[in-house]
C-alpha cells in the first residue's frame, strides 16, 4: 500500500471537489473543529476584528469567544432572521477598518438553512477581507467552489456529507490565507527534521504529528463514490426527501418546523429539519421516536445562538436529517410515526 500516493490522491480529490487553488493548500486535520481552530488561532493577530453570523456552531463561536476574552480580537455577529436566513448587507454594516476575517457556516446544523456564500464572498473580495466557511453540513451535499465563491479558507469534516470515517477533516486555503497562517500545533512532520521550528512549506506547516491514515484512506474511497454517484444527483435526491418531509409535517398542526418550511424552496436549505411538538418536551419526543425506530438528535446542537435566532431556545429542537440511501417511503414512514406520537400525546 503506497501511503504517499494515497495522501496525494486524497488531496487531489478534495482540491477538485472544492476548487482549491493548489494541492499543497489542502491540509489534513482530525475534523472540522480542529481545522477551524487552526485557522482562527493561526491567522488572527492582536487587534483584528472578525464578523460571523448568529447561526454558527460552537466550533466557531467558542474559539472566537476565547480569543476575545484573551483581549486578542473582537468580533461582531450578523443576525439572521427567524428562518436562519442571512442578508449579506448585515455583513457590510459591521465592517470596520480592523476587519480581517468573515467566517460563516455554509448551512446551519440546526435549521438547515443555507447562507449566501457567493454574495458574502463577493463582498469580502471587494473589501479585501478574508472569507472562511465552515462546510460541515454542506460538503458532499451541495456544490461549494473556493474560486467562484471567493472562499479563502474552507473547513471540512469527513464523516458527514462526505461519507468518510470519523477522525478526518481538512482545511483548504487560498494563496493569501496560506501565506498568512502560522502553525498552531507543533511537532514532527517527517520532513525538515533538522529544524527546531515548524517548516514553512505547506502542507507540512499545518500537519504536525501522525496523520490518521486509515481515516484518510476511507475518505478517499467515499469521495470516489460521491464522484461516481454525482453531487448533483445526491443534492437532488436529498432535496426530494426534504421536500416530502416538509409537505407531510406541515399537515400536522401540533408540529412546528424551524427554518425554511416551504417544500418548494429546494435550494434554500440542506437535508436537516428541526421541529418541536406542541405540549411535548423535545427530549420526550426524541425518545418516543427512538422507541419507534427513528433516530434523531435533540437539544441545542452545540449552537445556542442559532436556537435563540430561530426562537427555539432554551428548549431546543428535535432534528431530523436525511441521507442519499433513504427513500421517499422511508420519509412517509417517519412522518406517520411522528404524527402518531404527537396525536396520542
Amino acid at each position: 500500500f503506497d501511503t504517499e500516493a494515497m495522501l496525494y490522491r486524497t488531496r487531489e480529490q478534495l482540491s477538485d471537489m472544492f476548487d482549491a487553488p493548489r494541492l499543497k493548500n489542502v491540509t489534513f486535520s482530525s475534523g472540522v473543529t480542529l481545522a477551524l481552530n487552526v485557522l482562527l488561532y493561526g491567522i488572527l493577530k492582536k487587534g483584528d476584528h472578525v464578523i460571523t453570523s448568529s447561526m454558527e456552531h460552537n466550533a466557531v463561536v467558542r474559539p472566537l469567544t476565547q480569543l476575545r476574552d484573551e483581549s486578542r480580537i473582537d468580533f461582531s455577529l450578523a443576525m439572521a432572521n427567524k428562518e436562519g436566513q442571512l442578508d449579506p448587507e448585515k455583513i457590510v454594516d459591521l465592517i470596520r477598518p480592523q476587519t480581517k476575517l468573515v467566517i460563516v457556516t455554509a448551512a446551519s446544523n440546526v435549521a438547515g438553512t443555507r447562507l449566501p456564500l457567493r454574495d458574502i464572498g463577493n463582498i469580502c473580495r471587494e473589501k479585501g477581507i478574508l472569507f472562511a466557511v465552515d462546510s460541515a453540513q454542506a460538503a458532499g451535499t451541495v456544490p461549494i467552489s473556493m474560486l467562484e465563491d471567493h472562499i479563502d479558507a474552507l473547513a471540512i469534516t469527513g464523516h458527514k456529507g462526505l461519507l468518510g470515517p470519523q477522525g478526518v477533516g481538512a482545511l483548504l486555503l487560498s494563496d493569501p490565507a496560506a501565506e498568512l497562517i502560522q502553525a498552531v500545533i507543533c511537532g514532527g512532520t517527517g520532513s525538515f527534521s533538522h529544524l527546531e521550528t515548524m517548516p514553512e512549506p505547506l502542507p507540512d506547516r499545518l500537519e504536525a504529528g501522525t496523520l490518521a491514515l486509515p481515516a484518510i484512506a476511507g475518505l478517499s474511497v467515499a469521495l470516489d463514490w460521491i464522484e461516481e454517484t454525482g453531487l448533483f444527483n445526491i443534492h437532488q435526491h436529498k432535496a426530494d426527501l426534504t421536500a416530502r418531509f416538509l409537505q407531510r409535517v406541515n399537515e400536522i398542526p401540533q408540529v412546528r418546523v424551524f427554518g425554511i418550511s416551504d417544500p418548494e424552496d429546494r435550494e434554500g436549505r440542506v437535508a436537516v429539519v428541526s421541529v418541536q411538538a406542541e405540549g411535548m418536551d423535545p427530549s420526550e419526543l426524541s425518545q418516543r421516536l427512538a422507541e419507534a425506530g427513528v433516530l434523531t438528535r435533540v437539544g441545542l446542537h452545540c449552537a445556542p445562538r442559532a436556537h435563540q435566532t430561530i426562537a427555539s431556545y432554551p428548549e431546543g429542537t428535535v432534528r431530523f436529517s436525511f441521507a442519499y440511501n433513504h427513500s421517499l417511503s422511508d420519509i412517509d414512514q417517519v412522518a406517520d410515526i411522528l404524527q402518531s406520537i404527537v396525536e396520542t400525546g
